[in-house]
């Protein structure tokens, strides 16, 4: 689960945003979701089929169907997934870690509601089980039934372990070791659940409970020129806990911006592995019908522009005591 959190209320007020979805609602005798999208920048997306409106314990939730983006959910007011390309997010976030890894049996997922991640991850033939901690049990729920085609049957798989809990919780007191541990959460909001879980004491925290060869990878969020402050400050915290870091990107159209990960390992560099390499694991595995990710694409996605190349150098390391908090 990932959002678009660099939204400033002091640019377009809450009142406004209402009396603009109004509007715009009974000017075309249709309904349209509006979206607060960066600073000053409103997008109006039209509704042709609602599937569900309300509040879970942790957030709000919106999904719906639309006649270019497809099914799409929003959380808090902001896009988390479309129809029209959530596996260009799920294959960037899943499949260069795991077909680094020569082996990967145990994967530890946290966050990733929709559960396209598991779906993705379940792919290949060498996983023996996989373990998604996700706090919001009604989302889950909500995405199940809404939403199947995200994790198309991964809930069912027998080597799927769902377990709803605070991930910092889990991750501190677990004595499980795992091949790659995967970070789908929302990004850091203030008095939001996740905004000690992009830290250096939790990124220890991970790397004590992978093996010795095992990795690291999340999503960092935006990569723009004017948004990227939080993932340049994942990968220089990444920096100060692991040997190997590797951020990477790509873009998201129903986004409307390219978007951050982050890989991390003391032992694999994911820009050592040759295509050959790939694509044999690929075959091993028994990986087809991937629509985004191939062996030709990997090492170009680690290819950053120089204007994520300068933010990295000036970016800080996040602590417990000095967190990153977007603003809303």
């Amino acid at each position: 689960m990932r959002s678009i959190y660099f939204r400033k209320k002091q640019f377009v007020p809450f009142f406004l945003f209402e009396a603009v979805d109004i509007i715009l609602s009974m000017k075309n005798k249709d309904r349209y979701f509006v979206e607060l999208y960066i600073g000053n920048l409103l997008r109006k997306i039209k509704i042709d089929k609602l599937y569900f409106e309300g509040q879970t314990k942790y957030q709000k939730v919106f999904c719906f169907s639309n006649e270019y983006l497809g099914k799409t959910l929003f959380l808090d007011e902001a896009i988390q997934s479309a129809q029209i390309d959530e596996y260009v997010y799920h294959e960037s976030l899943v499949h260069p870690a795991l077909l680094i890894h020569p082996s990967p049996k145990e994967v530890l997922v946290i966050g990733g509601g929709e559960g396209a991640t598991i779906r993705e991850v379940l792919r290949h033939s060498s996983i023996q089980n996989v373990t998604m901690v996700d706090i919001d049990k009604e989302l889950v729920e909500i995405c199940q039934k809404y939403l199947p085609e995200w994790s198309d049957g991964a809930f069912a798989d027998k080597r799927t372990d769902l377990i709803f809990a605070d991930a910092g919780e889990f991750v501190g007191s677990t004595e499980k070791k795992f091949d790659l541990v995967i970070s789908d959460l929302t990004e850091p909001v203030e008095k939001g659940s996740s905004v000690f879980l992009f830290t250096k004491e939790f990124y220890e925290k991970i790397e004590g409970i992978l093996n010795h060869d095992g990795l690291f990878v999340l999503q960092a969020g935006s990569a723009d020129p004017l948004y990227n402050q939080f993932f340049v400050s994942c990968a220089k915290t990444l920096e100060a806990v692991f040997s190997i870091v590797r951020p990477y990107w790509t873009f998201i159209s129903s986004f409307g911006l390219p978007w951050g990960f982050v890989l991390a390992s003391n032992k694999i560099d994911p820009i050592d592995i040759r295509q050959g390499q790939i694509a044999d694991r690929l075959k091993h595995r028994r990986i087809q019908n991937l629509k985004f990710y191939h062996p030709g694409l990997h090492s170009a996605l680690f290819a950053l522009p120089l204007y994520l190349e300068k933010a990295l150098k000036n970016a800080e390391v996040l602590t417990e005591d000095k967190p990153f908090i977007w603003e809303i």
